[in-house]
């Protein structure tokens, strides 16, 4: 089925795609009881300290990591998510309560450690980025006192403060850099990095705290710059500027990558992401989940088809949970019962996910991804054991 729209009597390439059919929708109960067994494995594997992940044990193949920079960027931004999840899904797990508060604590008292990881690696910027937007849901979401919301505010202009000061030069965010002039880098910065960020000043922005002038125009820019008219979103403008038929530039490997920039750009009012386009890229993203799924769990980063790195996958769903709930109340079901049923089954045997194998962060991250994402499937109007029917 293909699904169009006309402006001028022309048909908008972003308002159009295939559409998946329907699915047999997962009841409550069963997003409840999937989303359960991922807190309680959240509440397993925190570490002493309140955190989340670490080096682990060295495998056969692992992307570069500087050391104690980057797995200290990883940590941070694997417990901000893990903490968000948490937050989130307010669950009544036993020890879910306390395994939250040592997170937040730990948080607070480390993400202003973070820095830049090396010269060349800057996975800095996912912690920054994720790391605001925990500390955001907590001011606006967490019963804290006076003085601990003035450490959080405090916290978040901190961030704010690195988040400008290793912007890249082109105006967004990315994790890799060839090279590091006075305080700034010239790298490209990449599509969904950014977006990330955008999301995380968002948030922050409507829970109080405000950006420094420009940090976002500067980076809406680069993003509207990596647009292509159908609304798919190029990896970093050097590749696509270079050599935009490149798989990795191509529509399908932006299955994921344009949930999270659509979302970022219509939270900053970004007129042309219309609803229309926020329903023609979920729709695009069902009915062609397999690309994305088939690079699940590969070895290597970019090993599928379009050069889909297996990382890309609960990011994309996770930010897709929050494009369906940019559209109408009576749309939703519809997209809710098409990403439950693509991410129950994926549960592991010990209560988590994970897509990709990143020293012993990927099973946290990942979970705490899917158990946001769920917690949009759940109907607001259903009880807990119903057949899950809109």
């Amino acid at each position: 089925m293909v699904g169009c729209s006309f402006f001028s009597g022309h048909i908008n390439p972003a308002e159009i795609g295939p559409v998946p059919p329907p699915v047999s929708p997962a009841s409550q109960r069963e997003i409840k009881d999937a989303i359960d067994r991922g807190v309680a494995f959240l509440v397993q594997r925190q570490n002493g300290n309140g955190s989340w992940g670490s080096p682990g044990e060295q495998q056969d193949y692992m992307v570069i990591c500087p050391v104690p920079g980057g797995h200290m960027a990883f940590r941070a931004a694997t417990t901000a998510l893990c903490v968000l999840a948490l937050i989130e899904a307010k669950s009544d797990v036993p020890g879910a309560t306390e395994a939250l508060e040592r997170g937040e604590d730990w948080l607070i008292e480390n993400l202003p450690e973070v820095r830049l990881s090396s010269e060349r690696i800057m996975y800095n910027n996912w912690a920054h980025g994720f790391g605001t937007q925990a500390l955001a849901r907590m001011l606006k979401e967490r019963p804290l006192s006076a003085e601990r919301r003035r450490s959080v505010v405090a916290e978040i202009e901190g961030q704010f403060q690195r988040l400008k000061r290793y912007q890249h030069l082109d105006g967004g965010w990315g994790y890799y850099s060839w090279g590091y002039i006075a305080g700034r880098t010239p790298a490209a910065a990449t599509t969904f990095t950014t977006a990330v960020v955008l999301v995380a000043m968002r948030e922050a922005l409507e829970a109080g705290a405000s950006p420094p002038q420009g940090l976002a125009e500067t980076a809406l820019r680069e993003l509207k710059k990596q647009r292509k008219p159908d609304f798919s979103y190029s990896y970093y403008f050097g590749s696509a500027r270079r050599s935009p038929m490149y798989e990795l530039n191509l529509a399908p490997a932006s299955l994921g990558r344009t949930q999270t920039c659509n979302l970022a750009m219509r939270l900053w009012g970004d007129k042309a992401t219309t609803d229309a386009v926020i329903r023609a890229w979920l729709n695009r993203l069902f009915a062609r989940d397999g690309w994305l799924s088939m690079s699940r769990k590969q070895q290597f980063p970019h090993q599928g088809y379009f050069r889909i790195a297996a990382y890309f996958f609960y990011q994309g769903h996770y930010h897709a949970a929050h494009c369906i709930h940019l559209l109408p109340p009576e749309e939703r079901p519809f997209f809710q019962d098409q990403l439950a049923h693509v991410l129950l089954p994926l549960q592991e045997k010990d209560g988590s996910w994970w897509d990709f194998a990143l020293y012993d962060y990927h099973q946290q991250y990942g979970t705490a991804y899917a158990i946001m994402a769920l917690g949009r499937c759940l109907r607001s109007d259903a009880s807990a054991d119903d057949d899950g029917g809109p």
